[in-house]
């Protein structure tokens, strides 16, 4: 099991570490997590550059009755290296009145959220890199701030595209929250517990997809609107405010907040195969294929539903984002944790 493999490699940095004799085991503890971050940190920056730059294009000429990428490789597969190499190599230009520090801080500091919040993922049974109590609480906290950062871009950069559009981003984002977190109650209501390890632990019969329908509707469907994709990419809006926030950005500046975006979306279909399909809990009892294989097919599939979206609805107006937000999502939300705690309650006094 890979599980164990990680969890025997950890061993063997603690072993290396602590053989050096004058290090402290503060120190080779510390070491260890730094390994396990920056493995965490490579899966992402490897599924950030071929999932939106190579995956996303095929499946997008497939729906359109096209090739996609082809040229670059075999069957294309360098394409992603191609485009990143290219990426790197463009000038930043930066606006003569804009506020040059923030301008070029927003595009580093958006990923550091991201980053923190695949921490706590479990990648599989005993696979999570940083195990806390109130692992589902961080996540929730920390990748909030991204919207702070892309707000700080967007001010930065002096442009009225970019202001506008990073209004938007306040308004979409902190509006299309509340909705989310409030989907996830009713799970740790019927769990009574915030850790993610012991909720995919709760699933070990039933995935909370069946007992938990609305919630996993409202969920995703608010983080499709949280990571700014199609049907509800009006933070960009091409035909309105160009790019907006990201307006006056090029290479890897305008590069970060596109990789950012995919890795977000990486979390939340990362967050809702834990809480909603079972995390890395195998279906029909076929246990002796590996959790990490099972939490990650999980995970790519709503993926391929968030690249399906983008390919087949057309954007919807700003006045109908806000609308389905606090007119349809939130009330039904309210609903699902009102229903969710009277059965938690009869259950509890009736003892099923």
């Amino acid at each position: 099991m890979l599980g164990n493999l990680f969890v025997g490699i950890a061993d063997w940095i603690r072993t290396l570490v602590g053989g050096v004799g004058f290090l402290p085991g503060e120190l080779a503890e510390a070491i260890v997590l730094l390994c396990k971050l920056v493995a965490v940190l490579v899966f992402i920056l490897i599924n950030c550059l071929y999932l939106p730059l190579y995956v996303e294009r095929k499946v997008a000429a497939y729906m359109q009755a096209r090739i996609g990428p082809n040229r670059v490789g075999p069957k294309g597969l360098l394409q992603p290296l191609a485009d990143m190499v290219k990426m790197l190599g463009k000038e930043i230009i930066i606006p003569g009145k804009s506020d040059k520090v923030l301008f070029l801080l927003a595009p580093l500091l958006i990923f550091v959220p991201t980053l923190m919040a695949f921490a706590v993922i479990p990648f599989g049974k005993g696979m999570a890199a940083i195990d806390i109590n109130i692992s589902l609480f961080y996540i929730l906290a920390i990748s909030s701030l991204t919207t702070l950062f892309i707000w700080m871009g967007g001010w930065a950069s002096n442009s009225k595209y970019s202001l506008i559009g990073a209004m938007r981003v306040v308004a979409q984002m902190v509006s299309y929250e509340l909705p989310l977190v409030l989907s996830l109650l009713g799970v740790v209501m019927i769990v009574g517990n915030l850790n993610l390890s012991d909720i995919i632990a709760a699933q070990e019969h039933t995935w909370f997809i069946l007992t938990q329908p609305i919630a996993f509707l409202i969920y995703f469907t608010a983080s499709v609107a949280e990571t700014n994709r199609t049907p509800f990419c009006v933070v960009e809006g091409e035909s309105e405010i160009i790019a907006g926030p990201y307006t006056e950005y090029g290479g890897m500046g305008f590069g970060m907040y596109g990789l950012t975006e995919f890795a977000n979306i990486m979390l939340t279909c990362a967050l809702a195969t834990i809480i909603f399909l079972g995390g890395w809990q195998a279906p029909f009892g076929l246990t002796f294929i590996p959790s990490w294989i099972w939490f990650l097919l999980k995970m790519y599939i709503l993926i391929f539903l968030v690249m399906q979206f983008r390919w087949t609805y057309p954007r919807i107006r700003v006045d109908q984002l806000m609308g389905f937000c606090w007119k349809i999502l939130v009330p039904l939300a309210l609903a699902n944790i009102f229903i969710t705690g009277i059965a938690v309650k009869i259950y509890q006094t009736i003892g099923w």
